[in-house]
């Protein structure tokens, strides 16, 4: 499976534990502090890459250190970085204080993820790959964005999203129009009721596929996820784990589920992966965090 993650990246920088901030210049000892690549579209790529696809990300970082510890975070998992365009803007970056409990406030620096050139976009690759998957198309100007979904649907190559921003009716009329050009719509529960104002999760994503999307899989934390089409809703329940970070779980279940897609899983046995993946990410610090393989998650060899 060949696949093309484009928009945001950021470089992620993690403590644990840290349940609360020290006053003034007060100082307090932490168990761990580390970096990770992460983001929608970063993030994404990592674990699509353990998974064993094959990666190419597109996106933008800035012309300084934390951009080249990004690039070369994500190429040690042999993604493809080529297509990381470097801009004037820093590279964006979080700091994330993580609880005892996997919590995790972010502290969050948009930086270059806001000035990618579409008209610079790698339209060959785009249409060259079996799956694209964009990573905050809310970062992407979806007006401009949209056509070239559009362009990239029309030669049989598949689309997926994920959103960066928490679930708002602005957010959603923002990215109204690449609704349509989308196969899957992965956010979390919280965006689909913020979006759309209703409560029953099922309601919700049944609204937006009225407006174009095809299949709604949300992430529900400890609940695992959902995939609801025009004519189904099933669930897959998250695994049970001892949860450290929840940075990256909602990268992670992505990658997972569109994995089980590329290898003609049917839409449950996608999530059922999306949650394993997730589950395992959840134990460790970090979106990078846990050693598997297609294999070790399916029990089925890769060429399947």
């Amino acid at each position: 499976m060949r696949v093309a993650t484009f928009g945001a990246h950021v470089l992620d920088v993690l403590a644990t534990p840290v349940d609360e901030i020290p006053e003034g210049q007060g100082a307090a000892l932490v168990r761990d502090i580390r970096m990770s690549a992460a983001g929608p579209a970063g993030g994404t790529a990592l674990t699509l890459a353990k998974l064993g696809a094959e990666v190419y990300t597109v996106g933008a970082v800035g012309d300084d250190d934390p951009g080249r510890l990004l690039a070369d975070a994500l190429g040690r998992f042999g993604v493809d970085t080529t297509h990381l365009l470097t801009t004037a803007q820093p590279t964006s970056m979080s700091v994330l204080p993580i609880r005892s409990n996997g919590d995790r406030p972010a502290l969050h620096l948009p930086g270059a993820n806001l000035a990618y050139p579409l008209a610079e976009a790698p339209l060959e690759l785009l249409t060259g790959v079996d799956h694209v998957h964009i990573g905050a198309p809310e970062l992407l100007n979806p007006p401009e964005l949209a056509p070239l979904l559009a362009d990239i649907r029309a030669t049989g190559t598949t689309v997926s999203a994920d959103i960066l921003a928490d679930g708002d009716p602005g957010v959603l009329a923002w990215i109204e129009p690449v609704l349509a050009h989308l196969d899957y719509l992965l956010p979390n529960d919280d965006q689909v009721r913020g979006f759309t104002g209703e409560t029953n999760l099922i309601t919700g994503c049944r609204m937006l596929i009225e407006q174009g999307v095809s299949c709604v899989a949300p992430t529900a934390g400890a609940d695992g996820a959902y995939v609801v089409t025009a004519d189904d809703a099933e669930h897959a329940p998250a695994q049970e784990v001892s949860v450290v970070d929840t940075s990256g779980c909602g990268d992670a279940f992505s990658a997972g589920f569109l994995a089980a897609r590329g290898h003609d899983l049917d839409l449950l046995d996608s999530a059922r992966v999306g949650c394993a993946v997730a589950g395992i990410v959840a134990t460790g610090l970090g979106s990078d965090h846990g050693d598997f393989t297609w294999g070790s998650i399916t029990g089925t060899p890769l060429g399947i």
